[in-house]
């Protein structure tokens, strides 16, 4: 009985994205390329970056001999439906980014596992068990009598380790043991940083289920909602919350924090610490930031769903996604009720208004390459083309510029002034027929204006309201010239 249980949770963890992943064809590049990408380096990555960098990955692999068909678009869509990555858009980011899954790092680490030398049975890993189930037989001893007597045992041992040390006989951990026990905690360490994805997944799952309790709740009120109500942070309650909160004081306590630093620095100011390699020392060197910042991602996404679940009730909105899920179970419902009567191919006698919207990814989205419009070669020059007096003339005359009114709106300056320019004139009447005022009053300034080697600014406005800009000759209309030409 207890070997078709083992075979039946075998089938169930075989369903699993850790177990598939090192089922796949290419499961080594696969494993490869979501480690090298998405463990050893950056945890997270946007999808122009990711993309782009297995494109590059999987060129050189094919160079290599290495059968891989598809394109990185469809390796990486794989990997998402396949719960190898996790997608997310986090506030400000300007595209998706990918992350990889729980079980997508467990199965990269017991690859990497499968290569460690390191001999599995140490006395370090022993000591670690015997130290804490002492410890843990000490905290939970009911006893007084039996808690004083282990405590003055202890009292008597260090005593003893004292006097030892002043009369120079400390006992010191060979190098031997001294690189079994550090690489212990390293080992320890990888693991609590993986732990924090962990924890992450197990916060969005709680916090869809509190959101189903909500909105699949059919009376008035259900208990999740009567704890929000009532002011209850139902996330941080949890068993889950009360968990990471206790670990988050911890972590960030000022003298636990100082503590761990302190000890970090001396371990690795020991000379068995030079033997460590070169990734070993770097993790042990960056392991407090490193998980302070694992764990300042789990906190926000803690708080973020802590104050989603509170906006989500105060705001209403669990009411609308009641309805919409009421509307479902009753759609539900009459499919099941007719499902025998009407056959899939029966004609309903119903329109069906389809959608023409197409609701696609933003990462699907590709930039506009300018260089695949371009043409081959450069821009021809073109010929010049004689242009006279006479046929500028002939133009004019031959336009609808409004000259009887551009000459009574100068004239009416003209009464006022003793000369004016084109820009003054533009600036007391805008210009009515846009670019052809402006030619209008050049064409007059050429046959009855001075014109000087200054120059001015004009604007004006076309049929379509935009405001244009040209830089034209300042020319003066005179009083007693423009009269005599007139005349």
């Amino acid at each position: 009985m207890k070997a078709a249980q083992q075979v039946i949770t075998n089938q169930r963890l075989r369903a699993q994205s850790a177990w598939t992943l090192l089922m796949l064809d290419n499961a080594p590049v696969a494993l490869g390329l979501l480690q090298v990408h998405l463990l050893d380096k950056e945890k997270r990555l946007p999808h122009s970056i990711l993309l782009e960098r297995l494109r590059q990955d999987l060129e050189q692999l094919r160079r290599h001999g290495v059968d891989l068909p598809q394109t990185p678009e469809a390796y990486l869509s794989s990997w998402l439906r396949a719960g190898y990555l996790v997608r997310s858009f986090h506030a400000g980011a300007s595209e998706e980014e990918y992350s990889l899954s729980v079980q997508a790092v467990r199965a990269v680490q017991f690859i990497h596992s499968l290569e460690s030398k390191r001999v599995v049975a140490t006395e370090s890993r022993l000591s670690l068990v015997i130290s804490q189930l002492h410890e843990l037989a000490r905290q939970t001893e009911p006893d007084p009598e039996v808690r004083i007597e282990a405590l003055l045992k202890e009292r008597a041992r260090i005593d003893a380790e004292i006097d030892a040390a002043r009369s120079g006989e400390a006992f010191v951990l060979p190098e031997e043991r001294a690189l079994e026990r550090v690489r212990e905690v390293i080992a320890l360490a990888q693991e609590l940083t993986t732990d924090f994805r962990s924890v992450q997944e197990e916060f969005q799952g709680l916090n869809r289920s509190l959101r189903e309790q909500i909105v699949e709740n059919e009376g008035s009120r259900g208990d999740v909602l009567e704890k929000v109500f009532a002011g209850v942070d139902v996330i941080a309650d949890s068993d889950a919350g009360k968990t990471f909160r206790a670990f988050w004081r911890l972590l960030t306590d000022p003298e636990q924090a100082l503590a761990f630093d302190t000890a970090l620095e001396r371990v690795l100011s020991r000379d068995f610490a030079g033997k460590l390699d070169r990734h070993e020392r770097r993790f042990l060197m960056h392991l407090t930031r490193l998980l302070l910042e694992n764990g300042g991602e789990v906190h926000e996404v803690f708080q973020h769903f802590a104050r989603g679940l509170k906006q989500f009730v105060q705001t209403r909105a669990y009411q609308e996604q009641r309805h919409l899920n009421l509307l479902l179970t009753r759609a539900q419902r009459d499919a099941m009720t007719i499902k025998e009567a009407v056959k899939p191919q029966s004609d309903l006698r119903y329109p069906l208004e389809l959608t023409s919207a197409h609701i696609r990814s933003l990462a699907q989205w590709q930039l506009y390459d300018p260089s695949k419009d371009q043409l081959e070669g450069g821009i021809a020059r073109a010929q010049a083309v004689d242009i006279s007096l006479e046929s500028v003339g002939e133009l004019l005359a031959n336009s609808e510029i409004d000259f009887r009114r551009l000459r009574e709106q100068l004239d009416s300056l003209l009464a006022q002034h003793a000369h004016v320019s084109i820009a003054q004139v533009l600036q007391a009447f805008p210009a009515e027929q846009g670019l052809g005022s402006v030619i209008g009053l050049l064409a007059m300034g050429a046959k009855d204006g001075i014109v000087t080697k200054q120059f001015d600014e004009v604007s004006w406005q076309g049929h379509d309201k935009v405001t244009r800009r040209a830089r034209i000759p300042r020319i003066y209309f005179y009083h007693e010239k423009v009269h005599a030409q007139a005349g």
